[in-house]
């Protein structure tokens, strides 16, 4: 007797998931073995709109505060800058994800700020995201699964094969260290201005370690990847050509 056909939709596979999240990332922009383009760092990066939206709402907290040195209008104003950016999108009919997910953060650093009526306390959020991510890279290399490894292999839909290739898991293993200092670079810079209530110097620092340092180092992790994905592919080909007699 045959089982009944279940009229129930397949779950979507968790690994196709993380594949699509992959690919949507930054690293994800230029497959491994591509080369990358100004254009592409652009795009990876959300466009000139993205970059905006990224560093107005921190500079607009930079400079209120220099001026007003008043708690309020500088976690409100940057809020109010947030939110307008999701309305103009809206108003556009151009996806707004990403602009209410900025707004969400920009939200709960200022009610943080507002809680605890300190400044600097806007921050916070920024420093546990930095400490996440940072703990995040150590564990996969810890455990010999880089992270910049685990999202070149999503991208490419390798699987697990490229740690049979040293080349890669060297070139995966050195990226992910780098991502790792640019996290402990930003706490270690970040931390002690916070800890004495320079305000001022740290939402510059913040600017400064920002888009700045992430458009560098992504373009850095590109080109390092590239070298060995690009290798294996031109190593295949070569393997495939049939001998001459």
């Amino acid at each position: 007797m045959s089982e009944p056909v279940s009229d129930q939709p397949a779950e979507p596979d968790i690994r196709e998931a993380f594949a699509a999240a992959a690919k949507r990332s930054g690293l994800g922009r230029v497959a491994p073995g591509e080369t990358p383009t100004g254009s592409a760092l652009l795009a990876a990066m959300g466009g000139v709109r993205g970059i905006v939206e990224s560093v107005l709402p921190g500079l607009g907290f930079l400079v209120v505060y220099a001026i007003t040195h008043e708690l309020v209008p500088s976690v409100l104003i940057p809020l109010a800058i947030a939110v307008v950016f999701v309305v103009v999108r809206l108003a556009m009919r151009q996806p707004w994800t990403s602009a209410v997910a900025g707004v969400l953060g920009v939200g709960i650093s200022a009610g943080l700020a507002l809680i605890t009526g300190r400044p600097e306390d806007n921050f916070v959020p920024g420093f546990l995201i930095n400490a996440g991510f940072f703990l995040a890279l150590v564990v996969s290399l810890a455990v010999r699964w880089p992270l910049i490894g685990v999202i070149a292999s999503l991208v490419t839909s390798e699987g697990s094969a490229w740690r049979a290739d040293r080349a890669k898991v060297r070139v995966a293993t050195i990226a992910t260290v780098l991502w790792c200092g640019l996290f402990a670079t930003r706490l270690l810079v970040e931390l002690p201005l916070y800890f004495a209530g320079e305000t001022a110097a740290l939402a510059t620092t913040k600017l400064i370690l920002g888009v700045p340092f992430y458009a560098a180092l992504l373009w850095v992790t590109w080109l390092l990847v590239r070298t060995a994905w690009s290798r294996r592919a031109d190593d295949d080909s070569a393997g495939s050509e049939p001998e001459v007699e």
